[in-house]
């Protein structure tokens, strides 16, 4: 079966062109451009703001003028994550198909985060088989890179008093409050130095990670390919002469790096001291993550002598700090039992072409203190290892409300409709609520959506069944809303 054709029809048939459409964070003018032309098609009233938000409003059905406006939100922009490097993600489609009960791909990210929040928010405009009140569907941009869109919404871009974000990842879970993020980035700047002419030089290489969301998977102890590398790396330093003439991993900010590389020389003499060495490394990382990451890879291959090697006391401090770099979960909520309190992720080193490798890291927290004491951390760290440090804007953290008359409509609409009472949680991933609630402070909002796994990862998928009940509890909280008053 094609996707288009699985049920709900509307929201797959959505979808199904939605992964047809190139949308990188910071690039999506093509699914803005769609939106629009779905907006003129059906003769939905459309805006956009400067940044390139969109907002596509319908009005109420007959009857039900006076309820509150609710504001169906999600963000155009995916994680482009792929195991093969020549994916273009600016030009070529999702490569989407149905197995089973999963929408998965061909080894790409599946952009389901956020194209499933997308379409249904469409469908919603364009279904006429429920009585609802008047609704907004707001679609940011850059979500995933910076919360751009959401940090910049333009005035008077949504009137709603409700907002539902269909951005969560769990089928039978409402979710009331999401963890603020902070990024932190390290600059080290190296002198071009001569690569030893004799050197023999490898090109050690870390790959098949599951990787994966640096909030929703951070507590499930995955590998971080940076973290391994630069274990090696260290080990290698304290028994040899070892210089560093490239390094690379990760990519997103918030993803757990899936690979890595380095191309380094030893003696010549020492060239099979390092075999045996890498080897033994290989053997107890089997050991340490059997059954967690079962195509954990880690090769070496000879290259070519490199044009030049970082200078000696900068890959040094590189190594040292990148090894003994925080990563992982910090602590875990007092609150609410399983729910990840803090963290940090060491997500990508770079070098660039003005002689500086720039390591970006991500910082999380429920409580907004301990996220800038985590992020102060990770600069002091950073600080000590002689690098420039820098932190981003961040976003704020979304408290819960226990008493939020939107979360107990949308907990009942999914237990009368399948007989179960969803769970009421937060969620340690960043959601664009509490932007919009620094904004628009009288908002009553809550998130939830269908099950999906391994986000920002290759292996992202989508359950089927998930996806008619999440669409069905949309359909039925709009309902609930339509007979209550403003």
């Amino acid at each position: 079966m094609e996707i288009k054709d699985l049920q709900p029809q509307a929201v797959f048939s959505i979808f199904d062109e939605i992964t047809r459409i190139p949308r990188p964070s910071k690039k999506e003018e093509k699914i803005r451009a769609y939106l629009l032309d779905f907006a003129r098609e059906h003769e939905i009233a459309a805006k956009t703001d400067a940044v390139g938000n969109v907002v596509l409003s319908v009005p109420a059905t007959p009857g039900h003028e006076d309820a509150p406006t609710v504001i169906l939100q999600g963000h155009m922009d995916m994680v482009c994550e792929s195991n093969d490097k020549s994916f273009d993600f600016t030009t070529r489609p999702i490569p989407a198909y149905v197995d089973g009960e999963w929408i998965r791909t061909k080894g790409t990210t599946l952009g389901a985060d956020n194209g499933i929040g997308m379409a249904a928010s469409l469908a919603i405009l364009t279904d006429k088989s429920f009585e609802h009140g008047p609704i907004e569907a707001l679609f940011t941009v850059d979500e995933e890179t910076g919360m751009t869109g959401a940090n910049n919404l333009g005035e008077g871009m949504i009137s709603g008093s409700i907002l539902l974000n269909l951005d969560s990842e769990d089928d039978a879970e409402i979710f009331v409050g999401c963890a603020g993020g902070i990024d932190t980035q390290a600059f080290f700047t190296y002198k071009r130095s001569f690569a030893p002419n004799d050197f023999l030089y490898f090109r050690i290489n870390v790959e098949g990670l599951n990787g994966g969301h640096s909030g929703g998977d951070i507590h499930l102890g995955r590998a971080n390919a940076n973290k391994l590398l630069a274990r090696f790396l260290f080990r290698l330093s304290g028994q040899h002469e070892v210089v560093v003439s490239e390094i690379d991993g990760g990519n997103l900010r918030n993803a757990i790096p899936r690979a890595s590389h380095a191309v380094i020389g030893v003696h010549t003499s020492k060239k099979e001291s390092v075999r045996v060495q890498l080897n033994n490394y290989i053997a107890e990382l089997e050991n340490e993550y059997a059954g967690l990451e079962p195509n954990l890879k880690i090769t070496m291959e000879s290259v070519d002598a490199p044009d030049f090697a970082i200078d000696q006391e900068t890959s040094t401090s590189l190594i040292r700090a990148l090894y003994s770099a925080p990563h992982g979960v910090v602590s875990m909520s007092r609150d609410l039992e399983g729910l990840v309190e803090t963290s940090t992720n060491l997500a990508s080193v770079k070098m660039t072409s003005d002689n500086t490798i720039v390591v970006t890291t991500s910082q999380r927290s429920s409580v907004e203190s301990r996220k800038h004491d985590i992020a102060a951390q990770v600069e002091a760290h950073f600080l000590l290892a002689g690098a420039r440090v820098e932190h981003g804007e961040g976003y704020p953290g979304w408290q819960p409300n226990m008493e939020s008359p939107i979360m107990k409509m949308s907990r009942d609409a999914y237990e009368e409709l399948y007989g179960v009472k969803p769970a009421i949680k937060a969620i340690h991933a960043g959601l664009e609520c509490g932007l919009f609630l620094t904004k628009y402070p009288h908002l009553d909002m809550v998130s939830f959506g269908p099950t999906l796994r391994d986000v920002h990862s290759p292996s992202e998928r989508m359950h089927i069944p998930a996806v008619e009940r999440f669409y069905g509890q949309l359909k039925r909280t709009l309902e609930k809303v339509a007979v209550t008053k403003k």
